[in-house]
């Protein structure tokens, strides 16, 4: 090709992993962008969003323009963040580092020698960016958790999360306390409890307030409110499609020598798919694409105070954890406002490895005692007295994705999931109905499970992993080691779509330090 790169480095999709790569590509002087499908939010955005479930939903085709999207699938149930700063937005900042059983799962043992060395230097580095600091305050919920952890016998596992939230004064703007006075001012937190809605405080370190803005300082242009459709390889690198997320507007394309994907499982996903199956603009993507997609062996419960006037909302959503066994982890989470339209998710809670004995169960319940168990759906002032509880696991489940026309998407061409071989991504885990029991009993609450669970045998996860996967080479994966797709040099895979493992806790702050380590390693090759 005879005409100039619209820029050196293409970047879809403003999370973790691609505003790492944005910042790192432009230290090394590089012309970089950052197209995001979703819009730039603004402190007005977050306020009404944490009182507001309209304002906070991302919902396109029902004109919702938020920063939170939940898709359902047949097999499972994704939340995630779109706008810029991606999952950030919308995450509850919790940033921990997994255990010795992730670094030594089987499935990628062989892309490095030791992945708990390799990453220590990248973990050490993400925590510094994102503002790392353990939680020092602690509510009723937190006492709560802590005699559960006790009743279940992992009280020396309990204690306090590190999160990327500055607990500084939270009455005054202090000039940039935390990235050496090239960051912007900042509040301390005020315990409002809506991390999951975007924090209009500005205390929580979304990446709008370190990686990105970073980026931008050094010139990285973010084109929001631009949606990927699909990649074509042209030339010495590769043109980009793309169109108006919600006006179906098409966008003129663009040519960069390198372009990394970093939209988010079903966003990248998506996009390679796209490319390889129906536009056939990239059709020696490996066959692989769509295996080994993890939804971190999650599920949710949720307790009721029974007192009308309990208040648990104060807080971060998350401040406190412990782990009941070796491959688990337990989280407690406070809702805001704009989350009420939880409370009709939740039913009674039905153990049962056998999906329909279970969902027999529910109906059951529902039937012999209909007032009992929808005691949530009536409760005033349900988001203030509702504790619910995230339970991961590290450990070896999963399901796939395939691509083909949807009646969940009206007929149109998407991802479509399956089971695939081996043990499939949980629906139910018996630790967390346990945990919801010892906890309701503590608080004087009613337990209940997330009927999409229970009900519909959906694997409920706003930690989605897989897809996209690392491996040694085109039969196991779709990326090398250094996170390039195999069989095109210069496009790259980098957020969770990579990830070949459940992490077992909270993603974000492995996919970002998986981010500096490919930052690191591209860097070194330029």
């Amino acid at each position: 090709m005879s005409e100039p790169f619209d820029f050196d480095v293409l970047i879809v999709g403003s999370g973790f992993g691609g505003s790492v790569s944005a910042l790192r590509m432009a230290e090394r002087g590089l012309k970089v962008a950052v197209l995001e499908q979703g819009r730039r939010v603004t402190e007005a955005d977050l306020e009404r969003a944490g009182q507001d479930a309209r304002a906070l939903t991302w919902a396109p085709m029902l004109r919702r323009y938020g920063f939170l999207a939940q898709d359902i699938y047949r097999h499972l149930g994704v939340v995630r963040g779109i706008g810029v700063g991606g999952g950030s937005l919308v995450y509850a900042a919790v940033l921990l580092e997994p255990g010795e059983r992730f670094y030594r799962d089987p499935t990628w043992s062989a892309l490095s020698p030791d992945w708990s060395a390799e990453l220590a230097p990248h973990y050490a580095t993400a925590k510094r960016i994102l503002g790392v600091a353990v939680n020092p305050y602690r509510g009723i919920q937190d006492e709560w958790l802590e005699t559960t952890a006790e009743r279940m016998g992992a009280a020396h596992t309990f204690g306090s999360v590190p999160q990327g939230i500055y607990f500084g004064d939270p009455h005054r703007f202090t000039d940039d306390p935390l990235l050496d006075g090239q960051g912007p001012a900042r509040r301390g937190c005020n315990l409002c409890g809506r991390c999951i809605t975007g924090c209009s405080q500005g205390a929580k370190n979304s990446l709008d307030h370190n990686y990105l803005y970073l980026a931008e300082q050094l010139g990285v242009q973010i084109l929001a409110e631009s949606r990927v459709t699909h990649i074509k390889e042209e030339g010495e690198g590769y043109r980009v499609y793309r169109r108006h997320p919600w006006k179906r507007q098409a966008q003129e394309s663009l040519r960069a020598r390198r372009v990394i994907l970093s939209a988010g499982v079903t966003g990248t996903l998506e996009i390679l798919f796209a490319s390889r199956d129906h536009y056939k603009t990239l059709p020696d993507i490996s066959r692989a694409l769509g295996e080994h997609v993890r939804t971190n062996s999650e599920a949710i419960v949720s307790i009721l105070a029974k007192d009308s006037a309990m208040d648990v909302s104060q807080g971060t959503t998350i401040s406190t954890h412990f782990h009941p066994d070796e491959k688990t982890h337990i989280t407690q989470n406070r809702f805001p406002a704009s989350y009420n339209f939880m409370r009709f998710y939740m039913g009674p809670l039905m153990d049962g490895e056998r999906p329909w004995r279970r969902a027999l169960g529910v109906v059951g319940q529902f039937l012999r005692h209909p007032v009992r168990s929808t005691i949530g759906w009536r409760a005033k002032g349900w988001h203030r007295r509702v504790s619910v509880l995230t339970v991961m696991q590290q450990a070896d489940n999963e399901l796939r994705f395939v691509y083909g026309r949807s009646l969940l998407r009206g007929g149109r061409r998407s991802l479509v999931s399956e089971v695939a071989v081996g043990d499939r991504a949980p629906s139910y885990l018996p630790q967390a109905n346990a945990a919801a029991r010892i906890f309701a009993e503590v608080s004087q609450g009613d337990a209940q499970n997330v009927l999409p669970e229970s009900l519909a045998n959906l694997s409920v996860t706003a930690h989605l992993l897989g897809g996209a996967v690392m491996a040694v080479g085109p039969e196991q994966g779709v990326i090398d080691q250094n996170h390039e797709v195999f069989g095109y040099s210069g496009l790259y895979v980098v957020d969770g779509s990579a990830i070949p493992v459940n992490v077992g806790v909270n993603p974000s702050l492995t996919i970002t330090a998986l981010a500096e380590r490919f930052a690191g390693k591209l860097a070194q090759g330029l």
